[in-house]
């Protein structure tokens, strides 16, 4: 599907002819102007309120903007490869300029990855992580255990034969700078705890080995300032799903929200214990040690910026880390307020019925990411079948389902949590309403996005579960008995795929429902015909916050 959004129409009047009737002025036509492909994106200005920060720590923040900016480089490098290149050959075009930044590329994102870029084909399933031209066989003749590594480019060496390159070596001058402003930087933290991730974190952009700061990274508790910093996420990656992109977040905490939300961390070891799942699929325990807190994100650097945006943080993504001690889920307040705002509302009132439009609460909203993040963290990390990591079983099927794990996870913990009586914050209306909401949201990202083919997952699963109605006038209203079922039915199915770690049986399963049918498509272009974007893109930096 081709997604984009129609211009303003242009009203032209025209000049009364000048004849013997004086017949009246009549309007013309209205002409359509030419549409924008970034017009499905819409603009929003990241900031929030600095004054409480010391004067050390916003002498900090440029070095951590500057920082970023080298991820950001990185990410160019990875996902397309040279950007002047790119940005001479599209020349004076303004539109595809401003679309080509945001997709740090030619490709877009939110259209299946179709180039729109004249003479420039469809886009390496590998991105630049190995070299285009390479062949399977090549690729299983590889005899180097660091091919497999998140952390190694595989290039041909002077007589054409792979071999693999550690990225520190590889983008060694960027990292080299990037690694010496956080070393910098850690000098005015506010606090020890992040001083000393900032300087662990140096020493692993140097070394490629990011255990010790990832595990350093947890202890950061009582921060105003944040940052998330190096290769993280393997989207990018859609041959082997293995390599890691660079990226890079500045945040701010709001520490009155973070209060809040800190009182749900206890409860995740009794909800681990009531998965819908017989035991041998939840017999792993989670690192308890979870921090949920809540922040302003002032900065998107690399990975996180391309394409959709992102709108919480579930790291670290080591299963190792994740087993001794948990996950750090920060919910960037200020992104989700921008996408409720300027999509997911507006999406309601084009689908939703207007009974159901009473339980579209940004803070159910909030509540249902929130526990998305905590449920990456929940079931199974390995499997049960012998087969290693539930990642390194399903390949390049992974990211799809653990994305539509955490999605329906998470609504079935707030379920959980609501009848315990420990989440009283919105009703279970108002949740899966939202939730409902922001399917149409995310499914608009189509099949080349992780989030979008969870999304394709779980619509055509709750539909055939009759979790919704669809009414003669196209629009949807939520069962709520039949969604609990379905929440519940769904989050079982799918932590067994995982813990099962049959690759072909996942392959199979999400190749037969990741599809928009066409009733659903009809929705969606009336969606795209009113106008709202699909996402969108960010006016930030350091002359933003800090004036300069």
């Amino acid at each position: 599907m081709k997604i984009k959004l129609l211009s303003l129409v242009a009203i032209v009047a025209i000049a009364a002819t000048a004849c013997d009737n004086k017949k009246p002025e009549q309007p013309a036509e209205p002409v359509q102007q030419e549409t924008r492909l970034s017009d499905k994106y819409a603009q929003y200005t990241l900031t929030t309120d600095i004054s409480h920060l010391s004067q050390n720590e916003k002498e900090m923040l440029p070095l951590l903007f500057e920082a970023a900016d080298i991820m950001d480089q990185l990410f160019w490098m990875e996902n397309y490869g040279d950007k002047e290149e790119l940005m001479a050959k599209i020349g004076d075009n303004e539109d595809l300029r401003k679309m080509a930044s945001i997709t740090y590329g030619p490709w877009d994102g939110l259209d299946g990855n179709k180039s729109f870029v004249e003479g420039i084909g469809e886009k390496p399933a590998g991105a630049q992580f190995y070299p285009v031209d390479m062949t399977e066989e090549e690729w299983n003749a590889l005899d180097d255990p660091n091919k497999t590594s998140q952390y190694t480019m595989i290039v041909r060496d002077e007589n054409g034969i792979l071999k693999c390159v550690w990225y520190h070596d590889y983008f060694a001058e960027q990292i080299k700078k990037a690694a010496s402003l956080l070393d910098d930087a850690s000098e005015l933290a506010g606090d020890e705890e992040f001083a000393e991730y900032l300087r662990l974190r140096a020493k692993a952009l140097r070394t490629d080995d990011y255990l010790e700061s990832d595990m350093r990274w947890m202890d950061v508790r009582n921060n105003n300032i944040d940052m998330v910093v190096g290769p993280i996420e393997n989207y990018t990656d859609a041959r082997y799903g293995i390599k890691a992109s660079h990226e890079a977040f500045i945040l701010i905490k709001d520490q009155e929200w973070t209060k809040q939300l800190a009182r749900y961390a206890q409860f995740v070891p009794e909800l681990q214990k009531q998965l819908p799942v017989p035991e041998e699929y939840k017999k792993e325990v989670p690192g308890s040690d979870v921090d949920l807190a809540a922040y302003d994100v002032v900065y998107y650097a690399g990975d996180c910026n391309a394409n959709s945006k992102t709108i919480a943080i579930n790291l670290p993504n080591d299963e190792r880390v994740q087993l001794q001690r948990g996950t750090r889920k920060l919910q960037l307040k200020n992104a989700m307020q921008a996408k409720f705002d300027k999509i997911l509302q507006p999406i309601s009132e084009v689908l939703m019925t207007p009974e159901s439009m009473e339980h579209i609460k940004f803070d159910a909203f909030f509540s249902n990411v929130m526990f998305h993040e905590t449920a990456h963290g929940m079931g199974i990390k390995n499997t049960i079948t012998g087969k290693g990591s539930v990642h390194s079983a399903l390949g390049n099927q992974y990211n799809a389902i653990e994305e539509a794990k955490a999605d329906v996870l998470g609504l079935y913990l707030v379920t959980k949590l609501s009848e315990m009586g420990e989440y009283t914050t919105t009703t279970m209306e108002d949740n899966y309403t939202t939730f409902m909401a922001g399917i149409f949201r995310s499914v608009r990202f189509g099949a080349a996005s992780a989030h979008g083919k969870a999304n394709m997952l779980t619509f055509n699963y709750f539909q055939n579960e009759g979790a919704f109605v669809r009414n003669e006038e196209s629009r949807y209203a939520i069962d709520f008995e039949k969604m609990k079922v379905a929440v519940e039915k769904l989050a079982g199915d799918i932590l067994q795929h995982q813990g099962n770690g049959d690759y072909e049986a996942t392959k199979a399963w999400l190749g037969e429902n990741c599809v928009i049918r066409p009733e659903l498509q009809a929705d969606l272009d009336r969606v795209n015909a009113s106008g709202i974007p699909v996402d969108i893109y960010y006016n930030m930096g350091p002359k933003v916050l800090l004036g300069e």
